[in-house]
């Protein structure tokens, strides 16, 4: 199961990637009249991926090195929604996103694919989650990334919901 997990966990900067780009520019930064049902925070696509960057490099990255260092570490989660004003992710550059994403994902990949077992069962807390395992903690990060690739997807369905309907016109 982890090495499943783990090559999901390799193969999403490209997933995520596809997924953006599968938006037509201008609704990149897109946000519907409601966020009612939405999988992932109420975020716009560019939005995401850039939560998506920084949640790797300062969620994921600390809290995996955190287990395998300390013993029994309460694991901080991050304030979304701060993150998303206090560095400007509607000013964002796409390709500059991702090229840190997947460089990061490369690291954190690397740093978890040859952990013993002793390792994988290193354990601390999680605030919002509870006890967690460094296992534990691969496959939340797995869950994140299905969060917000269902989120590209739900916000590409409001969006097109929200378009004009088409006229037809019979030949």
């Amino acid at each position: 199961m982890l090495d499943t997990t783990l090559s999901a966990l390799a193969e999403f900067p490209s997933q995520l990637e596809q997924f953006y780009h599968a938006f037509p520019r201008e609704l990149t930064r897109w946000i519907p009249d409601s966020w009612e049902g939405c999988p992932s925070e109420n975020l716009t696509a560019l939005e995401q991926i850039c939560h998506v960057r920084d949640i790797e490099l300062e969620g994921y990255h600390v809290r995996f090195g955190r287990l395998l260092k300390e013993t029994g570490p309460v694991l901080a989660s991050l304030d979304t929604y701060a993150l998303v004003k206090e560095r400007d992710y509607a000013a964002a550059e796409p390709s500059a996103v991702f090229a840190t994403f997947r460089a990061a994902r490369r690291a954190t990949v690397e740093m978890l694919r040859p952990l013993s077992d002793e390792q994988l069962a290193r354990a601390g807390t999680f605030e919002g989650y509870g006890p967690v395992t460094v296992r534990g903690l691969i496959h939340y990060l797995c869950s994140h990334d299905q969060q917000h690739l269902a989120g590209l997807q739900w916000l590409m369905g409001k969006a097109e919901s929200a378009r004009p309907p088409a006229r037809f016109t019979p030949a």
